[in-house]
């Protein structure tokens, strides 16, 4: 099912009427090593570096093509959110993808007893994940870490349609001021815990090198809703050989996708 509600609204509320600042930086951004074609592109991330070896040799890789017949039902998959009501916050371009980020310790979620915490969120265009062979728009990351550095991604997929609401300036900031960062003061975190009432879960990998394994995957049954305005504003920023900054689909395995649906 298709939401009409506009790119994740933390997104849209993110660039409005907010106060922004641009700040130094201190990316290192030339350090990034791999694209998204050609040489190093992502069928030769494994050869790279040997710390990059999973992203060829992995058996439990990320993004998937989720196949909604084959996956299992799951009635007792649980995601416990918890976040701070506001946090100022900067909107980072590491050069292969915007980032958001949250100033200090705002909360997360918890997996099988296991505690998260919110470190960031970044965008994909086109999505990485499939729905039955579909390639949406763009794909949403929001990701969390525990103590032990183990990772819990939630995804939100998007699919263009008409969105009322444009991204504005801070994204223009970073593409016509030649700066990495912006700063946006006292972000509502409250999207973030929106409800999930349909989600498939499996176990991953991170999207990027070194594509390390056992990333908790959830991903938002609800595809939502962006504009081919809001797409063309969130890769202007990046470096042309990361605009279209989508890994390809890896192979599942033998590896199950749950499906949890409240409405069934």
């Amino acid at each position: 099912m298709i939401s009409k509600i506009p790119l994740f609204v933390i997104a849209i509320s993110l660039f409005l009427g907010l106060a922004l600042a641009v700040i130094d930086n201190d990316i290192e951004l030339d350090s990034v090593d791999f694209s998204y074609s050609g040489a190093t592109g992502p069928s030769n991330w494994g050869e790279l570096k040997p710390e990059y070896a999973l992203c060829s040799s992995g058996l439990e890789q990320s993004p998937v093509n989720i196949i909604q017949k084959n996956t299992v039902l799951n009635q007792n998959l649980k995601l416990s959110k918890q976040y701070d009501a506001v946090a100022n916050a900067r909107l980072i371009n590491s050069l292969f993808q915007i980032e958001l980020k949250y100033d200090g310790d705002i909360g997360g979620l918890e997996i099988n007893g296991k505690n998260y915490n919110f470190e960031e969120m970044h965008w994909h265009s086109p999505s990485e994940h499939l729905i039955d062979g579909q390639r949406f728009a763009a794909e949403l990351h929001l990701v969390h870490r525990a103590e032990d550095r183990s990772s819990a991604v939630n995804a939100i997929l998007y699919q263009f349609g008409n969105s009322p609401t444009e991204l504005g300036d801070a994204l223009e900031m970073l593409s016509e001021n030649n700066v990495n960062q912006v700063d946006v003061e006292m972000l509502n975190t409250e999207p973030l815990t929106q409800n999930y009432l349909k989600f498939y879960r499996y176990d991953g990998s991170s999207t990027t090198p070194p594509c390390e394994e056992g990333v908790i995957w959830t991903i938002l049954g609800e595809v939502k809703i962006i504009s081919q305005e809001q797409v063309a504003a969130l890769k202007a920023p990046l470096a042309p050989e990361y605009k279209d900054n989508a890994r390809p689909e890896q192979p599942l395995n033998c590896r199950e996708i749950e499906l949890y649906d409240e409405l069934i």
